[in-house]
């Protein structure tokens, strides 16, 4: 399959309330606010949306419509998780798990999005060489 673009469209019982979230703390902008519908880009990476669907609506597969939001995690990589999960917490923002270091490499903390998508915010970190060689590494 050619695909020109790939978007991640997330049910929600508060549209509105999804959006500000990823305006406020991630830096998303919205492209289309519909009531029922918004779609989100992000200005540094333009190539990417984040849509939110009023759960219910009949846009979405009858099916569908009525799911909750789960087993959804969005990773957003950046260059410093503690100052991150520090501005968030500042914000009010409960953190889900707290900011620890992995050691495959990874510097990471969670938060809960109000659509119940769990958010990781992680930073690359010098993975332990121990733990490397003893996964075959």
């Amino acid at each position: 399959m050619r695909f020109a673009k790939l978007g991640t469209a997330l049910l929600t019982d508060d549209v509105a309330a999804s959006t500000r979230f990823y305006a406020d703390h991630f830096g998303f902008r919205p492209l289309a606010e519909l009531g029922w519908y918004a779609s989100l880009q992000h200005p540094q990476h333009p190539e990417y949306t984040l849509d939110f669907v009023q759960r219910g609506h009949e846009a979405m597969p009858a099916g569908f419509r009525a799911q909750e939001t789960g087993g959804v995690l969005l990773g957003f990589l950046v260059t410093d998780a503690a100052a991150e999960e520090a501005t968030l917490r500042a914000k009010g923002i409960p953190i889900a798990e707290p900011l620890r270091d992995e050691p495959w490499g990874q510097r990471r903390f969670n938060i809960w999005a109000p659509e119940g998508t769990l958010i990781e915010v992680l930073q690359n970190i010098d993975p332990d060489p121990e733990w490397m060689a003893a996964q075959g590494l």
